[in-house]
């Protein structure tokens, strides 16, 4: 009893800890958006974290972990509505005496609100608010659960070869980032780029972000929270296991910040702290599917890598005419897709075939969620439209969608 009590304290800590993480994330995306749309990212954020724990509680839990309730074996499951730990339940035996039940579900439940958040991100700025709450609602109740099960809830990603030689994500850099960061993907090509972003010749123009510093304080945040998203995962207070987790967890994240700073000196001869942050965070999507297997250096090589991989990617979407104002799909996506791929280079099992493994899985998950995302997002557009128009852009979204300013002014009339 006592071992539990041990493990499910580190659970909840880590739990508060990821939940911390929508703080760094709402702080994030305002500083590196328009003062004028501030409350509508303010609230878009908390819609975020209380529709989704709300719907995991609802059925997303038992969509994700259907236990033996199959509809369709491996693939899809569901078990029950509601939250329910059932008659034998027995909570020194539950998950091998490593937390309750109810800790379970709440630190699963933050995890599928940061799906939804990452599309927030790159839409920010242009989207109307009652398209986007309906987006993120259908995609973090079928979309995220569906993948998620796949994997953690024992589906077919678990054994995809065999009962040796299945798909790992630690963490989620596919399981949570990547279906985030495909879903925004998809939105914000049928969204469009914010006005102003591309010339008349398809040149990007920068838009500067209003409060550079809470940004900053945003990225920190998230670090920070970090230690709760990768460090609960191990599902326990093992101290060796969590030991070598937070420390892959914080190399990464420091070498994804160094990579990207000086390979931007080296492109563009330009210390860009925007482009250090997005490294920081790259990082840490990126070691998340390994960060229990990892050795120090081999993190700090994905790290690295990964850092490259955010300056690369803002480039490539840029030349697309792709316009995410945070950069949540070079960090998310592109690192995620990068940080399980490593594992079959860099894992315990690292060879031809678990690489395979990786990239077949990573592919899967991509075509559901690409396909999911464009029927929730050509659905929400036939029913609301997706768009406020130009005039409401201009003015911003803050007082065209909610009438509100999230500054007020205080100068001498």
């Amino acid at each position: 009893m006592e071992l539990l009590t041990t493990n499910n304290v580190w659970m909840m800590i880590c739990t508060a800890l990821v939940f911390f993480m929508h703080l760094g994330f709402t702080f994030l995306e305002i500083g590196l958006t328009r003062q004028k749309n501030t409350i509508n990212i303010i609230f878009k954020n908390f819609f975020v974290i209380t529709m989704g724990l709300l719907v995991y509680c609802g059925f997303g839990f038992n969509l994700m972990y259907p236990g033996d309730f199959n509809i369709i074996d491996g693939v899809l499951g569901f078990s029950d509505f509601g939250l329910n730990p059932g008659e034998g339940y027995d909570q020194i035996a539950y998950a091998d005496g490593g937390y309750t039940y109810w800790t379970d579900f709440l630190f699963q439940g933050m995890f599928a609100a940061t799906a939804a958040t990452i599309i927030s991100g790159a839409v920010a700025e242009r989207i109307k608010i009652s398209s986007f709450m309906l987006i993120a609602f259908l995609y973090v109740a079928i979309v995220y659960p569906i993948v998620g099960s796949w994997q953690w809830g024992s589906g077919f990603f678990s054994t995809f070869i065999s009962e040796d030689l299945g798909f790992y994500d630690f963490a989620g850099s596919t399981l949570v980032h990547s279906v985030g960061g495909w879903g925004a993907l998809v939105v914000i090509y049928f969204l469009g780029a914010r006005k102003g972003k591309f010339d008349s010749e398809g040149n990007p123009q920068a838009i500067p972000g209003s409060n550079i510093p809470l940004s900053a304080a945003g990225v920190l945040i998230l670090w920070l929270g970090w230690f709760g998203f990768n460090g609960g995962s191990v599902l326990s207070a093992d101290p060796a296991l969590t030991s070598i987790t937070l420390v892959t967890t914080c190399l990464a994240a420091a070498a994804g910040g160094i990579g990207a700073a000086l390979f931007t000196w080296a492109r563009y001869k330009s210390l860009d702290v925007t482009m250090f942050m997005n490294g920081v965070l790259g990082g840490l999507v990126g070691i998340t599917a390994g960060a229990d297997l990892m050795l120090p250096g081999t993190a700090i090589i994905i790290g690295l890598l990964a850092g490259v991989i955010v300056v690369l990617s803002i480039s490539f979407m840029d030349k697309c005419k792709l316009d995410d104002p945070v950069g949540a799909i070079p960090v998310h996506l592109f690192c995620g897709i990068w940080g399980t791929l490593a594992v079959g280079i860099f894992g315990e099992k690292a060879g031809f075939d678990q690489f395979m493994v990786q990239l077949a899985c990573v592919g899967i998950a991509g075509v559901f969620c690409v396909f999911g995302a464009t029927i929730i997002t050509l659905l929400v557009k036939s029913i609301a439209g997706l768009r406020v128009d130009e005039k409401e852009e201009a003015v911003g979204l803050d007082i065209a969608e909610h009438g509100s300013e999230a500054y007020g002014d205080f100068s001498m009339k």
